[in-house]
C-alpha cells in the first residue's frame, strides 16, 4: 500500500492490459499508479466508465521482462566451456540479453565432462557476484544432463552421459549445490529416483527431459517432485491416443511446467498452439539458444563439432536439430501470431517462468515495486506483436 505522501505525487497510467494465460485474461483494463520514485505502487482494475488519465496506453500490455530457463550460450560462448577469461564476454552477453528484453536466465550446461562442468559453475558463481542493475541476471544453472536416456540424447555427446547415482551427482555439483537451479534427467533410468530425491532435498528443481519415460513412469517422478518437462515434444515420447507419454500425463495432472521452443521448427506451430490451449497455465517459453546467439548465420564451432546455423535454426553436420539462435521474445511474437492469443504468449515467457523458480505467483506480483524502465510494453500492429521498454 502506498503512503499518503506518495499517493499525492502518484503518476497514473490507464487503459493498460496485463498478460494472463487464459483466453479472456487480456480483456480487463487496469490503472497503474507510480509513486514519487517512479515505482509501481498500485494496480487497480478499471471500470467501464472510469475517467482516463493523461497517459492512456490504449490497451497495450505491461509485463515484466522475460525469464529464460533454457539458454546454452551466446556471442560465441558455450556455457559448458566457460573459463575465467570469458567473464568480460559473458557480461557482454548479459547486456545483450537485457537489450533483448530478458531479465534473468538459467544458464544451461549441456552434457559435458566433469572438469569443464565444475569450471563453468565456478565462473558462473563469480559472474553472479558481479551483477549490476540493468543487466540480465544469472539464476542458478540448469544442468541438462548427464543423466539422460541414450536413445533420446539428441545432440548431447554419448561419451559424457552417465548413469544416475548419488556419487556421480556429487562429483559434478559437490560444493556448487547452491549454484544449480534446475536439473534435467531421464527419470526412468535406474538410480534416477535417488538422484531426484537428493536434488529436491537441496531445493533444486528437477525436469524430465531426453527421456523415454511412459505415462506411468512420468507420473511416478511427478509424485517425487519433478515439476517440469524440458523442451516439450522434443527428445521424449509424443502424444498418442493409446500412449499419452510424459506430456499427456503432465497435461492431465496440471501444475507441471511445459518448456516450449516456439521457433516453428522444434515444434510445428499447430502443435505449439494446441499445447497452449490444452495447458495454458503450464506453458513456459524457452529459447534453447546456443553459442551463436547474437552472431550471424553460418558455420560455427560447438565443442569439437560443427554447428550449422540457418534462419536461426542450429543443426549438427549429421542434420540433428541442436537449438536456435533466436531471442526468447521472438518466440513470444511467433506464438502470438500462430495462436492469435497475444496475452497468453506474453505471459508464457514473462510470468510463467517465474512460477517455476518461485519468484512470483502472478503478473501483478511481478510488477509491484518495479520501475517502468525494467518492464516491457507490448502492442499489436497489423497482426504482429511488438515490444519495447515500458519507459
Amino acid at each position: 500500500m502506498a503512503s499518503a505522501a506518495s499517493i499525492a505525487l502518484m503518476h497514473r497510467i490507464t487503459n493498460v492490459r496485463l498478460p494472463g494465460p487464459l483466453p479472456r485474461d487480456g480483456d480487463q483494463r487496469y490503472a497503474i499508479g507510480l509513486d514519487d520514485q517512479g515505482l509501481i505502487c498500485r494496480i487497480e482494475a478499471m471500470q467501464a466508465d472510469a475517467q482516463q488519465a493523461v497517459e492512456d496506453w490504449n490497451g497495450d500490455w505491461l509485463s515484466p521482462r522475460g525469464v529464460d530457463l533454457q539458454i546454452n550460450g551466446g556471442l560465441g560462448l558455450a556455457f559448458p566451456e566457460l573459463s575465467a577469461a570469458d567473464l568480460p564476454r559473458l557480461e557482454e552477453l548479459l547486456d545483450l540479453l537485457w537489450r533483448d528484453g530478458v531479465e534473468a536466465i538459467a544458464p544451461t550446461l549441456v552434457t559435458c565432462g566433469i572438469a569443464p562442468l565444475r569450471k563453468a559453475l565456478a565462473v558462473l558463481r563469480q559472474a553472479r557476484r558481479q551483477h549490476r542493475p540493468d543487466r540480465c541476471r544469472l539464476l542458478g544453472a540448469h544442468l541438462e544432463g548427464p543423466f539422460l536416456a541414450e536413445a533420446r540424447r539428441g545432440a548431447h555427446p554419448r561419451e559424457h552421459l552417465a548413469n544416475p547415482n548419488l556419487k556421480a551427482l556429487d562429483k559434478r555439483i559437490g560444493g556448487f549445490e547452491t549454484e544449480v537451479a534446475l536439473v534435467t534427467l531421464a527419470p526412468e533410468l535406474e538410480g534416477a529416483s535417488a538422484v531426484i530425491g537428493r536434488l529436491r532435498e537441496l531445493g533444486i528443481n528437477v525436469a524430465l527431459g531426453h527421456s523415454a519415460a511412459n505415462a506411468e513412469q512420468a507420473s511416478s517422478c511427478f509424485d517425487q517432485g519433478v515439476a517440469m518437462l524440458t523442451h516439450a515434444f522434443n527428445a521424449m515420447p509424443g502424444l498418442h491416443h493409446r500412449a499419452p507419454g510424459p506430456l499427456g500425463e503432465a497435461c492431465r495432472r496440471g501444475g507441471i511446467a511445459l518448456g516450449l521452443i516456439a521457433d516453428g521448427v522444434h515444434v510445428h506451430p499447430t502443435m505449439a498452439v494446441l499445447l497452449q490451449r490444452l495447458a495454458p497455465e503450464q506453458t513456459v517459453l524457452v529459447s534453447d539458444a546456443l553459442a551463436p546467439y547474437g552472431l550471424a548465420d553460418g558455420e560455427h564451432r560447438w565443442d569439437e563439432r560443427v554447428l550449422l546455423v540457418e534462419d536461426g535454426t542450429c543443426r549438427l553436420e549429421n542434420g540433428s536439430l541442436a537449438g536456435v539462435t533466436l531471442p526468447q521474445l521472438e518466440g513470444v511474437k511467433r506464438l502470438a501470431r500462430w495462436s492469435e492469443a497475444p496475452s497468453a504468449a506474453i505471459w508464457s515467457a514473462t510470468v510463467a517462468p517465474r512460477r517455476v523458480i518461485n519468484s512470483a505467483t502472478g503478473c501483478s506480483n511481478a510488477l509491484i515495486g518495479r520501475p517502468l524502465t525494467q518492464l516491457l510494453r507490448w502492442r499489436q500492429k497489423d497482426g504482429d506483436l511488438h515490444w519495447a521498454c515500458a519507459a
